[in-house]
């Protein structure tokens, strides 16, 4: 009685279905992250760097509040947070501050950081001119770093907003790490006697 075979693979096809399905959501979180903020919240997620307006003059009578935040995804072994609470800046000129990450784990881990920046209306006046946000972070077990953002909140904000929060968290790039971790110079599985 061997007619069960069919199940079997029925059954085997069916978790490989539920396991590909589960990878595809995991790997398309970020992205739908972004996409919900950007299109829903109307909260802007730029990736790349914006120049410094240049028509613009900084507007020294007037301050606004920066507050910096920082989290990471609960699958990401890493502490984060931003290395001052505020900071007080005016509108126009370019900032720097900086947040810690550390890598708690035994082996090095990549990362990515998404930022979004409240309240949402603010956030089409709050621009980063060069920010560890940009491209992917490799930490290696252990390690530790200072990244800097840089950044300028335009004149043009309305003056009702006097606070800005700026706030990221951190989401473990599995495709990235697995890279980083792989072995190098190819298999090294045992090789059968003669």
């Amino acid at each position: 009685m061997n007619a069960p075979a069919p199940k079997k693979k029925f059954g085997v096809a069916k978790m490989v279905g539920v396991s590909l399905a589960a990878f595809a959501f995991t790997f398309s979180l970020v992205p739908l992250y972004r996409i919900a903020c950007e299109k829903v919240f109307g909260v802007r997620l730029e990736k790349e760097a914006v120049a410094a307006p240049v028509n613009g003059k900084a507007n020294v009578e007037r301050t606004v509040t920066v507050v910096f935040d920082g989290g990471v995804n609960s699958k990401l072994p890493w502490a984060f947070e931003p290395s001052q609470a505020t900071m007080q800046v005016h509108p126009g000129q370019q900032y720097e501050a900086s947040y810690f990450a550390r890598n708690e784990s035994d082996r090095a881990i990549v990362g990515n950081a998404v930022p979004s920046v409240a309240p949402a209306r603010a956030s089409g006046y709050f621009s980063k001119t060069e920010c560890f946000c940009f491209t992917a972070q490799t930490l290696a077990a252990g390690e530790g770093r200072a990244m800097p953002v840089r950044f300028i909140v335009d004149p043009a904000l309305p003056d009702d907003v006097s606070t800005i929060t700026l706030s990221y968290t951190f989401f473990k790039n599995d495709a990235q790490t697995a890279q980083v971790n792989a072995p190098k110079g190819g298999s090294h599985l045992p090789h059968a006697a003669p």
